[in-house]
């Protein structure tokens, strides 16, 4: 309201009906503005009352959160706010922060749009204050999505940036093949320019296979590399979804347990009995998890244990998998996610890398802590999202 009707309210009584109009003119027209005001801004917002009765709400708070009733529904104003949210998680923090008064408080959610896709909300509880006391709540929405997006896209950036370092490393795979190409070649071209020249009969069978088998087992080693390179360099796409992460780890225990066991490797399981869903992808986080047992197989020559456990903090999902085996010192600590780095006899050395690059992009990280002849544990952490945090607390609650 302005000075100028504040003072012009104060003298209401003298004013003859011309000025009343005139003053209820100027108040309609400010009312219309604010109302335009709301309705332009990108950030939903439900103002409610003390008794969490809905007084206003602007329309783009309808795109960002689902309603179970129409909210222009006069009955809307006789029910608390979250009686008429129809996501579960959502009113239920709603409920438990404005019954309990607490104000100023910030959650983050994932939700479900019509098409499939996932959208990542902030809403914020703030007092409603008038006259210095707090006379309801005010509840906003923002929707991080496309911020989201972008973390992602410089997570991808970075990635890219270790591109010339990968890229020195796969010319230096080509060039051993591409050497012992050369040579057998050289040794064909000789035998049979030989026998051109004698008596014009080509090598011996045996002689010719053996130098062909050669030439087509690096051209097949040749492909491996760039067929590895370009999965190494291509940026992760993820599939996300809410998911229970002990159901993924238990298949993956069920299709690895056989092998193990031909190895004489027990399986110890200690997992949290009743998860968070996680916003990760399904295939993308069981190649990590089968990666990480392949891993702890290959250390473990002789047989040994292999440990998988996982505990909740800090709004963080912690995953272990350890094992007892032969361990490493400081410095393949150090380079074990490199692209190309392995100490096995056989293998790509971008298993890790992989994993690595897969955990980054679930906005997670992924460590390594070893002791030579001990063993060696890598630690995943995902984040919980919010909703899911939020809901657990509420069921431990209980």
């Amino acid at each position: 309201m302005t000075g100028l009707v504040k003072r012009v309210s104060k003298k209401v009584s003298k004013l003859s009906d011309e000025q009343v109009g005139q003053l209820f003119d100027v108040l309609t027209e400010e009312n219309e503005i604010l109302d335009s005001v709301l309705e332009s801004l990108s950030t939903g917002l439900i103002i409610c009352d003390e008794n969490f009765h809905i007084l206003q709400i602007n329309k783009i708070t309808e795109s960002y959160i689902s309603f179970s009733t129409i909210t222009s529904d006069p009955k809307t104003l006789e029910v608390p706010v979250w009686e008429l949210i129809a996501d579960n998680e959502i009113s239920l923090f709603i409920r438990n922060n404005c019954e309990n008064y607490k104000g100023n408080v910030c959650k983050e959610f994932t939700t479900e749009t019509t098409g499939g896709s996932i959208k990542f909300i902030v809403i914020k509880i703030l007092p409603f204050i008038r006259k210095g006391k707090i006379v309801g709540n005010i509840i906003s929405i923002d929707d991080i999505t496309e911020k989201r997006k972008q973390e992602t896209l410089l997570r991808r950036m970075e990635g890219l940036a270790s591109l010339t370092t990968l890229a020195a490393n796969v010319a230096h795979e080509i060039k051993n093949p591409l050497g012992s190409i050369s040579i057998h070649i050289q040794l064909l071209q000789k035998s049979i320019k030989k026998a051109r020249e004698t008596d014009g009969l080509l090598p011996q069978e045996k002689f010719l296979e053996k130098y062909i088998s050669v030439v087509n087992e690096e051209i097949e080693r040749l492909n491996n590399i760039v067929v590895d390179f370009l999965f190494a360099v291509r940026p992760v796409n993820a599939d996300f979804q809410l998911s229970n992460p002990n159901d993924l780890i238990f298949q993956i225990i069920e299709f690895c347990e056989p092998e193990l066991a031909e190895k004489n490797i027990k399986i110890d399981v200690g997992l949290e009995k009743n998860p968070p869903k996680l916003l990760i992808d399904n295939k993308l986080f069981k190649q990590v998890i089968l990666n990480l047992f392949q891993n702890a197989k290959a250390a473990m020559p002789s047989g040994g244990a292999l440990r998988i456990s996982s505990s909740i903090k800090n709004d963080k999902f912690i995953l272990r998998i350890a094992d007892n085996g032969e361990g490493m010192d400081e410095k393949t600590v150090s380079r074990v996610f490199e692209p190309y780095f392995t100490t096995k006899t056989t293998g790509t050395g971008l298993g890790l890398t992989m994993s690595y690059k897969i955990i980054k992009e679930f906005s997670g990280d992924i460590q390594v802590q070893s002791v030579l002849g001990e063993g060696s544990v890598f630690i995943i952490t995902l984040p919980i999202p919010q909703s899911e945090h939020k809901l657990l607390e509420y069921n431990k609650g209980e």
